[in-house]
C-alpha cells in the first residue's frame, strides 16, 4: 500500500519512494534507516517552529473509523473561548475532514497522501506554511487511518494521542503494541455505541495497554453524547499551559 516506508510487500522486495527494491544484504533496512533519518531532521525542525508560536501539537492516530474527526468537532465547540484549534487533516483522497473541521470553526489544512498510509514530518512541514500558528493555541494533526505506520515517523509533535473505539475489539493494544506504546493517552472512544456492541470491556482495553509497559492515560469519551470529554479538554487545557505559559498568562491579562 505505502509507497514511502515499505510496509507492504512480497519476501523478496518492498516499496519506498515510488520503487520496488530488491532485499538483498540488508539494503532495505538501509533505505529505510536513511528515510526515518531525514524524517527526524525535519521533525526536529518542525519542533522549532511549534516553540516559536507556542502551540501545544497533538497527534491523533487510530484505524480508519475510530471518531477522530468526530472528537476534533466536539473539541473545536469544547475548547470555544478558551483555547483556539487548527487541524492538519490527512487521507489518502479527499478534502472530506478539512470540511468538517472548517464547518466547526477551525483552520484546517487538508493533506492527501496517495498511496502514503501515514503522515511524515516533510508534510507537516509544507502544511504549516497554509496556517497562522501564531493566533492558534492547539494544532491537532489527525494521521491516516491506520494501527501500523503512523506510530513510526516523528512530525514534530509534543503528544501522541491514540483512539481505540468500542467497535474495534478491546484486545487492539495487545495486537498492535508499537502503536499503542507509542501513545501518551488512549482515548476509549464512542462508549455510546457500548451497550450495542456488548463485549467491549474498557477495563480489559486498560490491561491489555499496561501489558504493553504503558503509562499512558486512558480516557473514555462519547463524542455525540459528551461523556467524557470534560476530561479531555482539562487534559488538552493542562498540556497546553505547560508548553506555553507566555500564551496563558496573555489569556490571562486579556479576560482580566
Amino acid at each position: 500500500m505505502c509507497d514511502t516506508c515499505g510496509c507492504v510487500g512480497s519476501a523478496d522486495h518492498f516499496h519506498v519512494a515510488g520503487s520496488v527494491v530488491p532485499v538483498r544484504a540488508g539494503r532495505p533496512v538501509e533505505v529505510l534507516q536513511a528515510l526515518l533519518h531525514d524524517n527526524d531532521h525535519q521533525a526536529a525542525h518542525n519542533r522549532t517552529h511549534f516553540a516559536a508560536a507556542g502551540v501545544l501539537v497533538v497527534n491523533l492516530m487510530s484505524a480508519p473509523g475510530a471518531g477522530k474527526t468526530s472528537l476534533l468537532e466536539a473539541t473545536i465547540g469544547a475548547l470555544h473561548g478558551r483555547l483556539s484549534v487548527a487541524v492538519i487533516e490527512g487521507d489518502l483522497e479527499t478534502e472530506n475532514d478539512a470540511r468538517r473541521i472548517r464547518a466547526a470553526g477551525a483552520q484546517a489544512v487538508q493533506i492527501t497522501t496517495g498511496n502514503a498510509c501515514h503522515l511524515d514530518a516533510d508534510m507537516v512541514h509544507a502544511a504549516l506554511h497554509a496556517l497562522d500558528l501564531r493566533s492558534v493555541d492547539v494544532l491537532f494533526i489527525e494521521n491516516v487511518g491506520n494501527l501500523v505506520c503512523p506510530a513510526c515517523f516523528d512530525l514534530g509533535q509534543h503528544r501522541n494521542v491514540v483512539l481505540l473505539s468500542v467497535t474495534e475489539g478491546d484486545d487492539k493494544p495487545e495486537k498492535y503494541p508499537v502503536m499503542f506504546r507509542a501513545a501518551d493517552v488512549m482515548l476509549l472512544t464512542k462508549l455510546d455505541l457500548m451497550d450495542a456492541v456488548g463485549d467491549f470491556e474498557p477495563e480489559r482495553a486498560k490491561r491489555h495497554l499496561r501489558g504493553l509497559a504503558s503509562e499512558a492515560s486512558v480516557l473514555e469519551v462519547s463524542a455525540r453524547s459528551g461523556v467524557g470529554l470534560d476530561a479531555w479538554i482539562e487534559w488538552l487545557v493542562t498540556e497546553h499551559a505547560a508548553r506555553s505559559p507566555a500564551k496563558v498568562t496573555e489569556a490571562a491579562v486579556a479576560n482580566a
